[in-house]
């Protein structure tokens, strides 16, 4: 990892090439806004956005060559990149990954809480999107229980899945910096990762007054923001030596698996934990 790291930032040509043929691989495009990250924090947001310019204007080019729609090519390209060169010019400003990662959290509510703003009617506007998924589903045999998608817990669901995924490559690309040859800034580590008790304090008014509400659901996919914190401890305990590696591999094999269930464990692991500060505890005794 640390050539291919390497590699990317030793030429512009190396970046425009990675960063638009990364997103027409049938790989995850996530791997361009990794890359994105990257460039960021080595060179910078100015050389950064010239060679992600250069790319679209490269790939817009193709797309006129080879009749593909170039409105599609900007909406992916703008999905892929601009939240991650955000998120990566904030890491930048704060100096601080955790700092970072509690504001990311604030904006995901705020854009739940925008998104009610700006939608008049949140039913009508997750139907055809459920119609959708059901089709899938019948498709493959499969029966989708629509009661239990309520808009609220759809809005809920779409704004924090586009945070993680986001989040996700963030410190991946942070990963990547890290790994790079020259002197690299320390902007914090994953496996300290802490909200902290001003978030689970916020986070806990707006469970309960969800739970009042009768928004039940809503309330617990709110509540999975914690798991991240909670993945942050297991890195840190086998960091520590705590915890054998193939303990932190089952973790991330099982996910696919019980997504719910350890995703939930996650979370109140790392809720308890932004309360009472286990690894603290654990490095004072």
């Amino acid at each position: 990892m640390q050539g291919i790291a390497a590699w990317l930032v030793a030429r512009p040509q190396n970046a425009v090439l990675a960063l638009a043929g990364t997103l027409l691989l049938p790989a995850p495009q996530l791997t361009s806004g990794v890359i994105l990250v990257l460039l960021v924090l080595a060179q910078g947001m100015r050389l950064a956005a010239i060679e992600a310019g250069v790319a679209a204007a490269g790939l817009l080019a193709m797309s006129l060559l080879f009749g593909v729609s170039a409105t599609s090519l900007l909406v992916l390209m703008a999905a892929t990149w601009l939240p991650l060169a955000m998120l990566a010019g904030l890491l930048l400003k704060t100096r601080s990954l955790t700092l970072m990662l509690q504001v990311s959290v604030i904006a995901a509510i705020g854009g739940v809480l925008a998104f009610y703003v700006v939608v008049a009617d949140p039913a009508a506007f997750w139907e055809p999107y459920l119609a959708m998924m059901a089709e899938v589903f019948a498709q493959n045999n499969l029966q989708l229980n629509t009661a239990l998608l309520s808009a609220e817990v759809m809005t809920v669901s779409v704004v924090l899945s586009m945070w993680m995924l986001y989040v996700v490559g963030l410190l991946l690309g942070y990963a990547l910096y890290r790994r790079l040859p020259a002197e690299t800034a320390d902007l914090g580590r994953f496996q300290d990762l802490n909200f902290g008790r001003v978030l689970a304090s916020a986070m806990a008014v707006v469970v309960v007054i969800a739970f009042i509400a009768g928004l039940q659901n809503t309330a617990y996919v709110l509540f999975v923001v914690f798991w991240l914190q909670g993945l942050a401890i297991v890195h840190w305990l086998h960091g520590t030596g705590r915890l054998p590696l193939a303990a932190l591999i089952a973790v991330y094999a099982l996910l696919p698996f019980l997504q719910v269930l350890l995703m939930m464990a996650l979370a109140v692991l790392g809720y308890v934990d932004a309360w009472f500060g286990f690894r603290r505890r654990m490095k004072m005794a």
